[in-house]
């Protein structure tokens, strides 16, 4: 089986690639590599989740859960520079990357965390969690991720979460809609859901 971008110190060798990419008006450079998701462009499921999310009602941190290289959490940190943006993933290389991304792109108001899950985050609490999840990593996974980012909100905070419609958007709406309050579809497009669930 080949290598899995959810594996924790993955084996490949290191080839980086630099490319510019506009994001909420704003320009970045990131930096991938092997074994990191989507490493020649910001895919189009972090793209528009980046383009749907709004700033939570209530005060306090997000969380870019599975962060990858770091698109999503560098670039609603410069969007909305009063929020701290933490960003987490069980991916070694890839908060390697996430760091120098946000380093090389004068974002400040981040902090990083390798961890399975919310694994290292049990102290901490949040307003929002965004994630783009690791669909091959299994549905028992994903849920999961689910189930631990409602114990680390706040009240009246919200997961925000895109997944293609054919690899499983309405499993993941109906395991939410066990998990939280409230449960809506807040965007579709080219076979993309934006699911957003809040709880009380």
């Amino acid at each position: 089986m080949s290598e899995q971008y959810f594996s924790k110190q993955p084996q490949s060798k290191s080839n980086p690639k630099t490319w510019t990419f506009k994001l909420r008006e704003n320009k970045y450079t990131f930096t991938s590599d092997h074994g990191v998701f989507s490493k020649n462009e910001v895919d189009f499921g972090s793209r528009l989740l980046i383009d749907t999310f709004l700033e939570p009602k209530i005060d306090g941190d997000v969380l870019d859960l599975g962060c990858g290289y770091g698109p999503i959490g560098i670039s609603l940190a410069k969007t909305f520079p009063n929020r701290q943006v933490v960003m987490s993933d069980v991916n070694e290389r890839a908060i390697e990357l996430a760091r120098r991304n946000a380093s090389q792109n004068n974002v400040t108001n981040v902090e990083f965390y390798i961890s399975d899950r919310l694994e290292a985050l049990k102290e901490r609490s949040f307003a929002a969690v965004l994630t783009n999840p690791p669909i091959r990593a299994g549905k028992e996974l994903i849920f999961r991720m689910f189930e631990e980012s409602y114990h680390a909100l706040l009240p009246e905070g919200e997961i925000w979460v895109v997944i293609q419609k054919k690899q499983g958007s309405a499993s993941a709406q109906k395991k939410l809609n066990e998990i939280f309050e409230t449960v809506e579809i807040v965007d579709k497009s080219k076979g993309y859901h934006i699911l957003r669930a809040g709880k009380k």
